[in-house]
């Protein structure tokens, strides 16, 4: 299939209020029959035989065949009166929203989750329809301008409130909710300063953070190279791909790579994207190949070396688990094993869940010998001129040390869960707490930048070349956050250069809508959150692409950091944009990443994004025209 854009293009807000046309008609055919009664009696007390007679209006209203109840037999004693909405259709031309319930009530009501019979949760119950346990899963929405929200429950519905007061204080019940569904804690002022610390007011009070680095950074950001605010997606290239593919690597040089179950496929890089050349290498070692069938042989991650001539391969050594015992080294013109790592420490096996280049650009480096690797509690350098490997161990001081029974590895403590280099050797690492830390190029042993989480395990982090953004990956939401600080002198630094006191910007999330994420798929996730690649100083990101289930969706990134932009207009809690553009494929997404801005053509302001599926691969140009 094609590119499709985001369906909130098909189903703006302004057409979701079409959703109410039949009953607000209603509601001014009623309004208009009780004014012509009004202006008949007034009429008729100042001049007698002219206007309509009682009788004439009565005919009218009966006529009217109104569905519901007027105002004066409504319930005025209904605690909590909201009107309840269903969107039917999908993602069809017929697609509506139609009343569900007129006028019912909701409320927050805390029992036992049928998943946890231990702990009691918060669960939101509408009428008799809705009954949803508080949490990210809903992907509520906010229309503060129009006293609405909308979410996800097995289907999607809206709820729209009679006056302002109680739709403001709907979501703050909401969000009080979700704190403590989150956190077991009450949402209170103590509480919430135990969970995000002093000097992050701007995750617990966002209205009281101090916005003015995410205007300062779009201005210095900002280059001769306008961006076009309305693109359009076209599909350059989709082939085969030869089935079972693990994992896409891309090079900023001639070649890009598909790893898969049969071993390496070789594409070739152009600037409307990447081609096959009808090479697939099947690596022999002692007459093993890498690939196969069983998941223990098939490499899960591929790490480009050594100007793009190398390729680190990586398998997990158990089925269901990412961590590796070790990785093999590839010599890509030959197509050959040349070296098979193994992670050691001290005489003692261990292994890594992750592993990434020194820097974004290194590469490019043709004599790149070292490279990061992960694991649970560990960060830490590998050099590939020393087989027993770890040269320098950076793992923060105050992570508890591994201990090692009979071979197993138990870990706790940091449970690290992902990483990414900036351009200058600095590394942000993700926690499954949900914590995203920043460690320096020069002191590694100790974050410098420790950001608290928002409830939900951070499962992939990227950061831009200059090191002044962080883009952190979560099951149904993506975390932006800005790492520029001032320090005491009056100096513009990044979190990973120095502690970044108590004014911190608060970060950003990225979302779908309640109806995408509906037509994703209830067990589709977002994973591998990307920004566009540069390796320059002075060349600015222009966009994010992260993947759910069969969608690729892109963010203009300029447009999220705006913060007059109109998604953030009448929102409470955390700024979240909800402005995109969605990839549309015909089975779930692999990996989406853009190509190297060496590969971006004059007549678009963004190099070709590259989707891979298990069994395709495609390019996507964004057009330059309007």
């Amino acid at each position: 299939m094609g590119t499709s854009q985001s369906r909130e293009d098909r189903i703006t807000d302004s057409e979701s209020e079409e959703e109410y046309e039949e009953e607000e008609q209603e509601e001014e055919q009623y309004d208009d029959a009780l004014s012509d009664h009004q202006n008949s009696q007034s009429s008729s007390s100042t001049s007698s035989g002219t206007g309509k007679s009682i009788d004439d209006i009565d005919v009218k209203l009966k006529s009217l065949k109104l569905k519901y109840n007027s105002p004066q037999q409504s319930s005025p004693n209904l605690k909590n009166p909201v009107k309840l909405y269903l969107h039917i259709g999908g993602n069809t031309p017929k697609a509506k929203w139609v009343i569900s319930e007129k006028l019912t009530s909701y409320r927050f009501t805390k029992k036992n989750d049928d998943d946890d019979d231990d702990d009691s949760c918060w669960f939101l119950e509408v009428g008799s329809k809705v009954k949803a346990r508080v949490s990210t899963e809903m992907q509520l929405k906010m229309f503060g301008d129009k006293k609405r929200i909308d979410f996800v429950d097995k289907a999607v519905w809206a709820l729209k409130f009679l006056t302002d007061e109680e739709y403001r204080n709907f979501v703050t019940q909401f969000q009080n909710c979700l704190f403590e569904n989150v956190y077991g804690m009450e949402s209170s002022e103590e509480n919430k300063v135990k969970v995000y610390g002093k000097e992050f007011i701007g995750w617990m009070k966002p209205e009281a953070a101090d916005d003015s680095m995410w205007e300062d950074a779009e201005d210095r950001n900002l280059d001769s190279t306008p961006v076009k605010r309305s693109q359009e997606l076209m599909e350059e290239f989709e082939e085969a791909a030869n089935g079972g593919v693990q994992s896409l690597a891309l090079g900023a040089l001639d070649n890009s790579f598909l790893v898969n179950d049969l071993g390496v496929q070789v594409y070739r890089n152009f600037n409307r994207g990447i081609n096959a050349k009808g090479v697939c290498v099947k690596f022999d070692s002692g007459g093993s190949r890498i690939g196969g069938n069983s998941s223990n042989s098939t490499p899960k991650k591929a790490l480009l070396m050594r100007a793009e001539t190398n390729m680190m391969l990586m398998s997990p050594a158990n089925e269901g688990k990412p961590n590796a015992t070790g990785l093999k080294q590839v010599d890509i013109e030959t197509g050959k094993i040349v070296t098979e790592w193994k992670f050691e420490k001290d005489g003692v096996d261990v292994t890594m869940r992750d592993i990434t280049n020194d820097t974004k650009g290194s590469q490019l480096d043709p004599s790149e010998s070292t490279f990061l690797g992960l694991d649970d509690n560990r960060l830490c350098q590998w050099d590939m001129r020393d087989r027993k490997g770890m040269v320098q161990n950076i793992a923060t001081s105050d992570s508890p040390v591994l201990h090692w029974t009979q071979g197993h590895q138990f870990s706790r403590g940091t449970n690290f869960q992902c990483f990414a280099s900036t351009g200058d050797g600095s590394i942000v690492v993700g926690s499954l707490d949900g914590k995203i830390r920043l460690y320096s190029k020069t002191s590694m042993r100790q974050a410098k930048t420790a950001f608290p989480g928002l409830g939900s395990p951070i499962t992939h982090v990227d950061v831009t070349y200059d090191g002044k953004w962080v883009l952190g990956t979560t099951d149904t939401y993506l975390i932006l956050i800005c790492t520029l600080f001032t320090d005491k002198d009056g100096k513009t630094k990044t979190g990973f250069g120095g502690r970044m006191g108590n004014k911190i910007p608060a970060p950003r999330l990225l979302k779908l809508t309640p109806l995408d994420s509906h037509l994703a798929g209830n067990n589709n996730k977002f994973h591998g959150g990307h920004f566009s690649w540069v390796t320059e100083n002075g060349k600015q990101e222009r966009h994010l692409v992260a993947t759910v289930g069969k969608f690729s969706v892109i963010w203009d990134f300029q447009q999220v950091k705006n913060s007059a932009h109109e998604c953030y207009r009448n929102q409470q809690g955390l700024k979240s944009c909800y402005c995109y553009k969605i990839v549309l494929k015909d089975e779930s997404i692999i990996e989406s990443r853009f190509m190297h801005d060496n590969f971006a053509v004059s007549n678009s302001p963004e190099a070709p994004l590259v989707v891979a599926t298990p069994m395709k691969v495609s390019s996507i140009s964004l057009s330059g025209r309007r």
